[in-house]
């Protein structure tokens, strides 16, 4: 094979004794995946709680059928929703300890909403395999089960040439209220020399890629308060401090002429794009138009000096999500509001602190606003950036077993969103990596979500390579 340009390495041939038990254990594979997939595990709402735990409680017993001698359901605080934990030894010693993180829990979903067929009864058609949670996550979680058997027959090994962990969260899509603490009660437990996230995709069907970064996550809502009651505009409008024109000025203020956040201090710390990421991202075969098209926009904007996909995977930003106060029913009221709202998120990259961008925010509120408004401003919880160097040895070795398993150069790509990733490094120390086969034809969250069966099996492909390679030191561009 030639030579990728994005990984600097050639993929050897695939392996045929992991393909063979592949093909052999196929059907048995889509089969119990389906079953799982009847499981209506809605974590949003509080009528499936008991569902949420009957898949936990599903995966836990398949897991121990594929080898895990460890497998345990965790609860998680006040009563919220189960996750499973499981662990296999390598029985190695000085073997690398690798714990794998998906979710169990699916979006809301029914008949009605759209769906050409029941959305908890799997269908498959043309290759794709069609439920809630064909791809997000279930099928992404699950083709680790038939990767690491096909992992031991290729090698003949009894266990994992890794010391690996599995943690399936059930409460992802609900915002993981509790999963922060759950794996702070766990740390020990979870300790690992890496984290395998399998709750993130590629760019295309016939362009493989692995996610190197998610941005982080920190929003507010500020309140801003004037007089003790709305007041007649004529009486005294133009006299006092009118809150919903303060609530304006700050919007308007966000972002200078360069559309650059104008917060100071808010880019302390930011990791840059080097010359190379840079490059990387253009080789990807972005459709700008087509992008648009998703985006129901009908233009592009952001900071100069930065095309759109650097924009959204590897630069910080603020936007206005609300803003709102006064009069706003049929006809005029002239007053001057009593009060005055705003909601703003901020999309953070790697090397940014939230405490540190916290404090900037609410210096810069404070100091915009005139003597005559009091404010309050309430910061909910946030999430940390992750990004993983290229030349990281680790994820070398994702990127070799996936070139291995789709016989093509693999690129690099970010996610502009956010997620658990960050959690995961900064309690566990360890680096994060992603493999994921999802593509965005699959439609998470959306009617008819579905998996493309050739990539969920390139999944299982891939993990069966990256076992022995990560054992090999990440350094085995042929292990088996």
């Amino acid at each position: 094979m030639t030579s990728s340009s994005s990984s600097g390495t050639s993929a050897p041939a695939r392996d045929d004794a992991v393909l063979a038990h592949i093909a052999q254990h196929g059907e048995e594979f889509l089969a119990a995946l389906s079953e799982w997939l009847r499981i209506p595990s809605v974590s949003a709402q509080p009528e499936h709680a008991g569902d949420v735990r009957a898949s936990a409680e599903w995966l836990c017993g398949t897991l121990s059928a594929t080898g895990f001698p460890v497998v345990e359901v965790w609860e998680t605080a006040g009563g919220g929703l189960p996750a499973v934990y499981a662990e296999w030894p390598s029985g190695e010693e000085g073997a690398p300890t690798v714990l794998v993180y998906g979710h169990h829990d699916v979006q809301p979903a029914a008949l009605a909403d759209g769906w050409e067929s029941d959305p908890f009864e799997p269908r498959r058609a043309d290759g794709r395999l069609y439920a809630r949670g064909a791809a997000d996550d279930k099928g992404q979680v699950f083709f680790h089960t038939l990767g690491v058997r096909a992992h031991l027959a290729a090698t003949g090994r009894t266990a994992p040439a890794v010391n690996l962990k599995l943690l399936v969260e059930g409460e992802e899509e609900s915002g993981s209220p509790n999963f922060g603490e759950l794996i702070r009660r766990h740390a020990d437990r979870l300790a690992a020399d890496l984290v395998i996230i399998s709750d993130t995709g590629m760019w295309a069907e016939d362009t493989p890629t692995v996610c190197t970064g998610m941005r982080g996550l920190a929003d507010c809502q500020i309140d801003l308060y004037g007089p003790d009651q709305d007041i007649h505009s004529g009486s005294f409008g133009g006299a006092v401090p009118n809150p919903a024109t303060e609530a304006a000025r700050l919007a308007a203020a966000l972002h200078d002429e360069h559309r650059r956040v104008a917060i100071p201090g808010f880019y302390d710390g930011v990791v840059e794009l080097t010359e190379r990421e840079r490059e990387l991202f253009a080789e990807l075969p972005f459709d700008e138009s087509a992008w648009l098209r998703t985006a129901k926009s009908r233009g592009t904007l952001g900071e100069e000096g930065f095309s759109t996909l650097e924009r959204i995977w590897a630069r910080p930003t603020a936007e206005v999500n609300g803003i709102w106060g006064g009069y706003t029913g049929p006809g005029g009221k002239t007053i001057v509001p009593a009060e005055a709202h705003l909601k703003l998120s901020f999309r953070l990259v790697a090397g940014q602190d939230v405490e540190k961008v916290r404090e900037a925010v609410a210096t810069w509120v404070a100091e915009r606003l005139p003597d005559g408004i009091r404010h309050e401003i309430v910061f909910p919880g946030a999430t940390r950036p992750c990004l993983t160097p290229l030349d990281h040895p680790a994820l070398r070795a994702v990127v070799r077993s996936m070139e291995r398993a789709f016989q093509q150069p693999v690129r690099f790509t970010r996610e502009g969103g956010s997620g658990p990733a960050a959690d995961l490094q900064d309690v566990l120390g360890a680096p994060v990596l992603f493999l994921g086969i999802s593509v965005p034809s699959d439609g998470w969250h959306s009617v008819n979500e579905k998996v493309e069966l050739d990539l969920l099996v390139k999944g299982a492909e891939t993990a069966a390579y990256l076992w022995s390679d990560l054992a090999a030191g990440g350094d085995a561009a042929d292990a088996g």
